[in-house]
């Protein structure tokens, strides 16, 4: 039971993080400022690539996940 609680709880720290990492580090737009075409406000993040998907910025949180799914396995089998 012990191993569930632990790999449910890695798998959700490991979310948490690879969303930190992916929202927390640039600054968002300002809704109050129009795109440059005219188009209404919003609150995405202009020229936002996929480079926040990378492995270089996420392998912590993949691992961490990983690591849970690993221990659900186990623990569903003991």
């Amino acid at each position: 039971m012990l191993a569930i609680v632990l790999g449910s709880i890695l798998i959700v720290i490991g979310l948490l993080y690879m969303l930190r990492e992916a929202l927390g580090r640039r600054r968002l737009s300002d809704p109050h400022r129009p795109d440059q075409a005219g188009s209404k406000p919003t609150l995405e993040p202009g020229r936002q690539g996929v480079a926040f998907l990378g492995l270089g910025k996420n392998w912590p949180g993949l691992a961490m996940m990983i690591a849970g799914a690993v221990l659900l396995i186990v623990g569903s089998y003991v």
